[in-house]
C-alpha cells in the first residue's frame, strides 16, 4: 500500500466535492469549496479521526468496505475508484460483486427529495446512502464494525429499531429479506462480501439460519410501516423500494398520505434543523 499516495489522492478528491453536491449546508468560515474532513467521515460512515489518520498516512490497510465507502462519497469515477483501491493495496471490485456505485442521478434524486426519507441500498442490503431526513425518522446508528451497515444484519443480529411490528409482520419481514438475499448469491456467487454476510448471519442467528437452509427465494418489497419516533410521536407511512435498473441499486422511500396527520408529523420532521459541521 501507497500510504502518502492514499492520502494525498482522499486530500485531493476532497476538496473538489462541494457540500451542497452531496446534500451537505455548509456552515461557518471555510477555506476551501470542498468537504471537511468530518462532513466526509459522516457520508462514508467512519470517524472523522480515521479519516485524519489516512489522510496523514498514520493509518494503513484500509479495508475494502472502508475504501468503497470513501469512493462513493468523493463520488469517484470508475477509473478513480479502481485507483484508490490499487493505492490501498487492494484488487479493485470486478463485475462479480455486488454493485455499490451511485450514479450522479441517483445524488440528484436525493437532494431534490429532501422533504422525504430516502435511503440508498445495494442488492445486498447494505446502506450507502441516506438523505437527513431519513436519519431524522429512522435514528442514527451506531458505527458497527463489519456488516454494520447492512439491513439483514439489522434485523437479525441488531439491536431494535423504531419500527413497530407485530410478530407476524417481523416473520414475513424476516423471510422477505432472506429470499432477496438468496437471490442475490445467486447472481454473485463470487462476492467474498457477501459470504462472509452470511456466514456471520448463519452462525449468528438460528432464525437466519432456519430460513437460509430451507431455500426460499424472493423479494423484500413496498409494506405500511409505522414508526415509533421519541419526538414526533407514531408515524404510519408508505414504504416502497424502488430498484435502479442496471445497477441494482435499492432505493427506500418512506411517504405518509396527505392530508393526514402522519403527514402533518413527517413534514414537521423533515423540518427540524439539519445538523451541520461548524
Amino acid at each position: 500500500m501507497s500510504i502518502a499516495a492514499f492520502g494525498d489522492a482522499v486530500r485531493g478528491w476532497r476538496d473538489r466535492v462541494a457540500p451542497e453536491s452531496v446534500g451537505l449546508t455548509p456552515a461557518g468560515q471555510r477555506r476551501a469549496a470542498g468537504l471537511r474532513r468530518e462532513e466526509l467521515a459522516l457520508l462514508a460512515g467512519v470517524s472523522a479521526d480515521y479519516v485524519t489518520r489516512l489522510e496523514q498516512g498514520r493509518a494503513s490497510h484500509p479495508s475494502d468496505q472502508v475504501v468503497e465507502a470513501l469512493a462513493r462519497a468523493l463520488r469517484l469515477s470508475a477509473e478513480e475508484r479502481a485507483h484508490l483501491f490499487r493505492l490501498a493495496g487492494l484488487v479493485p471490485p470486478g463485475p462479480e460483486r455486488v454493485p455499490a456505485t451511485l450514479t450522479p442521478g441517483v445524488h440528484r434524486l436525493l437532494r431534490r427529495l429532501g422533504g422525504t426519507p430516502v435511503a440508498v441500498f445495494d442488492a445486498a442490503w447494505t446502506l450507502l446512502l441516506a438523505n437527513p431526513v431519513y436519519t431524522e425518522l429512522m435514528g442514527e446508528r451506531p458505527e458497527w464494525r463489519g456488516h454494520g451497515r447492512n439491513g439483514v444484519w439489522w434485523t437479525f443480529l441488531g439491536p431494535p429499531g423504531r419500527v413497530r411490528q407485530s410478530a407476524r409482520e417481523r416473520r414475513a419481514l424476516e423471510a422477505a429479506l432472506v429470499g432477496d438475499l438468496r437471490v442475490t448469491a445467486g447472481r454473485y456467487p463470487s462476492d467474498p462480501r457477501l459470504h462472509e454476510l452470511v456466514r456471520e448471519l448463519r452462525s449468528g442467528s438460528a432464525r437466519f439460519a432456519e430460513l437460509w437452509d430451507s431455500g426460499a427465494v424472493g423479494r423484500h418489497e413496498s409494506a405500511r410501516k409505522t414508526v415509533d419516533h421519541p419526538e414526533v410521536g407514531p408515524l404510519t407511512l408508505d414504504c416502497d423500494i424502488l430498484t435502479v435498473a442496471g445497477d441494482e441499486i435499492r432505493l427506500m422511500v418512506y411517504t405518509a398520505e396527505p392530508g393526514t396527520s402522519d403527514a402533518d408529523r413527517l413534514a414537521g420532521l423533515a423540518a427540524r434543523p439539519v445538523p451541520t459541521t461548524a
